[in-house]
This record gives structure tokens, sequence and C-alpha cells, in this order.
């Protein structure tokens, strides 16, 4: 079977096909392996804490671990992705990707309308914050970037406000800032966060949609709803840029070998030497992700040598036959 790779910027180097006898599309994986090599794009209710919305989900979906990223505070609603099994080793891969949220500001004066626009334009940028005291995270003064901050609604002294950010920005101590650059005080009545890196409010389900998905497989044993609220863990990995690998290549990076140009056959077109990379089959599947010791650049014109050191290994050997030797062998 031939993957066509010459697409969404992808970059061919070499012909290669894969073999349908071994491994799967991530979309096509037997149900106990999507759960434990799967993800859950929950819409948070307001109310419990992230962590006992993934003690939930790991109860009804009967699996033995799951994990999220960026907490969000109990009265916080929206994006949290949870990782199933052992796709929570790629949690903290999706750390560094921005969030965008939706927030009420609650005003206590109201002051010229010019003002406010003037203070946000100000808070667009790089920014410093204290963090809270009541925080997981030492206490202190770091630097986040914010990249928007856009009114999108007014009304009395309630602003409605959209704001794209670094992860680990505090929404609620920015707004308070702002209040008092404003000098009239603010708070934050109201969050949501309404995208997690790539991952948009668009693609999130309930607690209540993975409950009955849940309950008419275990009645009916049909998987279609459980495999649209169940996604692949590669797509908490769609930031990355990836490269695709021959399939002789496979069982040499689960052991966790460099990967040489031999073993390549397509990848995105504009990786750069440092960069983090997802390693994929042509079926789609991770099999580690690593960083890149070249360019896109350089990996097109060479045909010798490591093209990336691999990291950490995300499928079990023996998926893919060996095609490799031991030295002595």
């Amino acid at each position: 079977m031939m993957r066509p790779i010459e697409e969404d910027g992808m970059v061919q180097i070499a012909d290669a096909e894969t073999d349908h006898r071994f491994g799967s599309s991530p979309y096509a994986r037997e149900l106990k392996d999507l759960l434990d090599k799967g993800a859950v794009i929950l819409d948070k209710p307001r109310g419990p804490t992230s962590h006992q919305v993934v003690g939930w989900l790991r109860s009804v979906l009967e699996v033995e671990k799951a994990g999220h990223h960026g907490t969000l505070d109990p009265n916080t609603t929206g994006v949290l992705p949870v990782a199933l099994g052992s796709a929570v080793r790629v949690l903290d891969l999706s750390l560094p990707e921005g969030k965008e949220y939706i927030a009420i500001m609650h005003l206590h004066r109201e002051p010229p309308l010019e003002h406010i626009e003037g203070v946000l334009r100000d808070f667009t940028g790089d920014i410093y914050q204290m963090v809270p005291v009541r925080s997981a995270v030492k206490r202190g003064l770091r630097q986040r970037r914010i990249g928007y901050i856009k009114l999108l609604e007014k009304e009395g002294n309630d602003l409605l406000l959209l704001i794209g950010c670094e992860s680990g920005t505090y929404i609620r101590t920015l707004i308070y800032d702002m209040g008092e650059v404003l000098g009239v005080g603010a708070n934050m009545s109201e969050l949501r966060r309404t995208r997690s890196g790539r991952t948009g409010e668009d693609k999130a389900v309930t607690l209540q949609d993975v409950k009955d998905a849940w309950e008419t497989y275990k009645e009916t044993g049909d998987e279609v709803r459980l495999r649209e609220v169940i996604r692949p863990m590669e797509e908490l990995l769609s930031h990355l840029p990836r490269v695709l690998i021959k399939d002789s290549s496979v069982d040499a990076i689960c052991h966790g070998a460099q990967l040489s140009m031999p073993g390549i056959c397509g990848m995105d077109g504009e990786i750069k030497a440092g960069d983090m990379v997802v390693i994929e089959t042509l079926k789609g599947e991770g099999v580690a992700v690593g960083k890149a010791l070249l360019g896109s650049a350089q990996m097109r014109s060479m045909k010798k040598g490591n093209a990336v050191q691999t990291e950490r290994v995300l499928m079990e050997p023996g998926t893919y036959p060996k095609a490799w030797k031991v030295s002595g062998e």
C-alpha cells in the first residue's frame, strides 16, 4: 500500500510502500489499542476539578491510566485534552502550545472606552506576571507572551474578551493587572478555554457524550460513537513537524536507534535542525519523537548520516518486523 506523501507540505525523498500486515492507520486501530493510545478532548464543565474529571473518565472507560495537560480551575469550562493509557507520555509535548480563552472582565468602575482599548494594546506582547499564591508552580515573577486581546462586547462594566496567549498565562492575574493600570480595578467573573494548541472547542465532547458512547458500545457492540469521542494520540502531536519512515526502519527506532537518512521517505518541508519532530510510519502511526539533527534542505540533499536523534519511543518493539542487525550477528 503506497501512501501519497506529497500533500500538506510533505516532501517525498524516496519511493516507499507499507505492508498492510503490520501496524495500522491510527484511525483503524482495534478498540483496545485505541483505549491505550487515544485521547479525549473534553469540554470540561463548571464545578469539578480537572483531576476529578479525569478520574471520572478513567472509571467510565475502564482504563488504568489517564492524564491531562493545561489544568482548568473548577469554575473554568472548556477544552481539556485527556490522554489515555500509554498516550500520557506525549502530554508534555503539547504543553508549550498556545491557548485561547473567552473571559468576562468585570470593571469596578467604568473608564472611557479609549482607555480600555489602550490598555488592551499595552498588554499585548511580552508581559510579566507574578505566580498566584494558590498555584502548584513555585511563586515568582515570570514572562509570558500575549498574542492578542480582542474586545468582543461591552455591556456596562462587563467586557467580553478573546485572549490568545502562551501556555502558563494566568488570565485572572492578567485581568487584575489590567484593572490596576486602568485605575478602576477589575476581576474575572467567567472564563472558558476555547482552544488548547491546535485543538478547538469544535472538537470537544462532553462527559455525557463519552458515557453515552461507552454504554452504546457495551450494549450493542457498536464502536462508531466511541471512536468519535476517542481520538488517536497522534492528534496531540499535530503541531510537530513529521518525518515519514520506511517499514524497514520502524523496529530499529522502536529500540531507540537514531533515524538515519536511508530510512526516510518523506518529511515536512520546514524542519530546522534542533526542532522536535514526530517520526511516523507511512500509515500515520507515531513511532517516536526526536530532535532533528538536520534541516529539511539537508535531508533532501544527503544520502547518508543520522537525521533525527530519537528521544521518546511511542510504539512497542515488534509491531513491525525486524530488518536490522545487531553488531556480531
